[in-house]
């Protein structure tokens, strides 16, 4: 039986979910913001303030964003598309699979819906043999439905 959390996510959240997938390293990044990595393969990080990413009143470049890859655009554009959801995207991100996340709105989602996009991001990034092995153990029956 799978425990579900209705809790909300918090930052502790984004690293001990992305820690606690297989052969995972984690890199310290520019200006010591996590890159974590499977096979090489970053699959979450903490940007560096951008200009892309901004507050629309002040300016002021955002600080928190975190950085999740998606499998497909079709995700992508699920998750941004919601101006209610705290996941969104810029035009510097355009064609990139990937969805940006303020560490200020993380507690926006559940544990479990954090669980998921990174487990999906780690799934997306993750060499075909790995992928298998960990769906096979965590998500039973998923090769029948593909």
């Amino acid at each position: 039986m799978v425990r579900r959390s209705p809790r909300l996510a918090r930052i502790d959240d984004v690293h001990r979910l992305a820690l606690a997938m297989p052969h995972v390293t984690v890199s310290p990044g520019t200006q010591n913001r996590p890159v974590y990595l499977v096979g090489g393969r970053s699959f979450v990080f903490f940007r560096n303030p951008r200009p892309d990413a901004f507050d629309p009143e002040t300016g002021q470049r955002f600080d928190d964003v975190i950085v999740i890859w998606v499998p497909d655009e079709g995700d992508k554009l699920a998750m941004v598309q919601d101006d209610s959801s705290p996941f969104f995207t810029t035009p510097h991100f355009d064609g990139h699979l990937s969805v940006l996340l303020r560490a200020s709105r993380v507690g926006e989602v559940t544990v479990d819906e954090l669980a998921e996009v990174i487990q999906d991001a780690w799934l997306s990034r993750a060499s075909r043999r790995r992928s298998e092995a960990w769906l096979r153990e965590h998500r039973p029956g998923w090769d029948r439905v593909r």
